[in-house]
């Protein structure tokens, strides 16, 4: 593997740095290169490309909104034998303890940010001199992602869920937003192994409140920018739901009685 790292990265020295990671599926570890640190995502199994493509196109999506920070993604590379790395900017991170206000901030942004370019495309037609097809806007009014990506190795559908009682406008969310996949540098927060898509702001949320480890001062600062709508509290508990049963199939029983629980809460 570390053969084909160096031709494909273009780099002499590949050096273990001795710092490692990795979650339920894959497994990483970060090399000294001739052009910098860099982190190695690793999955054997066949459908890494596909997954790996998807966190690729995901983290590149993210950092065009520069909201927050996310690791800068450099490559996806197959291995000879079955299977594939992501190559991605190592990052020196701790737990979310500093920045977690600034995280709630900074996450609204990122929610925001479509909205906004939606406001500035309108804004701009209605500009003399400046017809549709001329803006460099780039805005997304359709629900779902430009890539296949992933709940662990299940691609997602992408099909959109419209509330009656509530304006929806897509929002980039980073898609698997808890404890685990959120930190923080020297200089702020960081968010990592997104899954993204455009969808409705309020399912980031159900997953961030799923584990805990998302302080109030993170709850407050995202809902200064980005306000409750009516009915979000029953919203939050079906979008729970909705990753508690991916948790169920995905990962076995443990989310059999938290899934009917909530589902026994819906119906009352």
């Amino acid at each position: 593997m570390e053969a084909k790292l160096k031709r494909e990265l273009g780099t002499v020295m590949l050096k273990p740095t001795g710092h490692t990671g990795g979650g339920y599926i894959c497994e990483g570890q970060s090399y000294d290169t001739d052009s910098g640190r860099v982190f190695v995502k690793i999955n054997h199994m066949s459908q890494a490309k596909l997954m790996f493509d998807g966190e690729m196109a995901s983290l590149e999506a993210i950092l065009k909104t520069d909201t927050v920070k996310v690791p800068k993604p450099v490559k996806v590379i197959e291995l000879d034998t079955e299977g594939c790395v992501l190559v991605m900017e190592h990052l020196d991170m701790r737990g979310l303890t500093k920045y977690s206000k600034q995280l709630g901030e900074q996450l609204a942004d990122l929610h925001f940010h479509n909205k906004r370019q939606l406001e500035k495309l309108n804004k701009e037609q209605q500009t003399v001199g400046k017809g549709a097809g001329q803006s460099e806007v780039a805005v997304v009014e359709k629900f779902g992602f430009n890539a296949a990506t992933c709940y662990g190795f299940f691609p997602q559908l992408k099909i959109p869920e419209f509330f009656t009682d509530v304006e929806i406008v897509p929002a980039l969310l980073h898609g698997d937003l808890w404890a685990g996949n959120v930190a923080e540098c020297t200089e702020g927060p960081v968010i990592f192994d997104p899954s993204s898509y455009y969808g409705h702001s309020e399912y980031e949320l159900g997953i961030a409140g799923m584990f805990g480890g998302f302080n109030s001062s993170f709850y407050s600062a995202y809902h200064d920018k980005i306000p409750k709508a009516p009915g979000f509290a029953k919203r939050n508990q079906l979008y729970q739901l909705f990753n508690y049963l991916n948790n169920w199939n995905h990962f076995g029983d443990g989310y059999r009685s938290s899934s009917i629980s909530i589902m026994k809460n819906l119906l009352k």
